[in-house]
């Protein structure tokens, strides 16, 4: 994992003016405490993927307009929380990650910080969920499934790509319209974002992989531990990202 937290260096430095916080357009994010669940399973970083994504997302490159939103592996939820702020915004956002009481304790906080930013359109919901376990508390929120599907960061867990497909192959929505939005760190394994990519076509998913462009054009402001332009910039050209849909919509 030394790979994965060096690409945090930038974003938690030692700058004496950083108070720990990420600040993207009017969202003030926290990240949660480094111990347990929150350090083995990497929800103690914001890494450059949810960066990457959420530029996306305030763009309108994932179209999010009225859709249901599911992340799993939320870690700080910059995706999801970029989508219930949005002019035009998700009408659900399900925000999901490992149910420990570390984890959820600062998604609940983000999303209670940020709620008076919300769009008063969009239904916001944080769920404590395990990958692989039964869906239907999710479904619940989104029935028959979602229009969206957001997975930031998570191939580099290799060994969980068996469960992390169970989990979004049950919860996107049997749709021509419906898309997953898988982003990875350049220090993913090949070999891992590959093998993830050849399950998921045999689950019935087709595969594009997004444009690979290290120029950061979102608008919003965005600061915390010495970000500007530039390191976006770098940011975001260490990701690879693909969009994922069913095939049995192509034609």
């Amino acid at each position: 994992m030394d790979d994965v937290l060096q690409d945090t260096i930038n974003l938690f430095g030692d700058a004496p003016s950083d108070d720990g916080k990420i600040r993207y357009g009017p969202l003030v994010l926290t990240t949660a405490p480094k111990e347990g669940k929150a350090n083995t399973l990497l929800a103690d970083h914001l890494f450059s993927p949810s960066l990457l994504l959420a530029e996306q997302i305030e763009r309108g490159l994932i179209p999010i307009a009225g859709k249901t939103v599911l992340e799993l592996g939320s870690g700080c939820a910059l995706p999801s929380l970029l989508c219930a702020i949005s002019p035009q915004p998700a009408s659900t956002v399900v925000i999901t990650d490992y149910p420990d009481h570390t984890i959820m304790d600062n998604l609940k906080e983000n999303v209670s910080r940020n709620e008076s930013h919300f769009n008063p359109e969009c239904t916001v919901h944080v769920v404590g969920y395990e990958w692989g376990q039964d869906v239907q508390p999710l479904l619940s929120l989104s029935h028959p499934g979602f229009d969206v599907v957001i997975l930031s960061d998570l191939l580099h867990f290799d060994q969980s790509h068996p469960v992390l497909l169970s989990s979004l192959t049950r919860t996107l929505r049997k749709s021509p319209s419906a898309r997953t939005y898988v982003a990875a760190g350049k220090y993913t394994l090949a070999h891992h974002c590959d093998h993830f990519l050849r399950e998921g076509e045999k689950a019935r998913l087709a595969w594009e992989e997004g444009i690979d462009d290290p120029e950061w054009r979102g608008s919003l402001e965005v600061s915390g531990g010495g970000l500007d332009r530039e390191q976006l910039g770098v940011r975001k050209g260490m990701c690879r990202w693909w969009v994922g849909r069913w095939k049995e919509f192509d034609h």
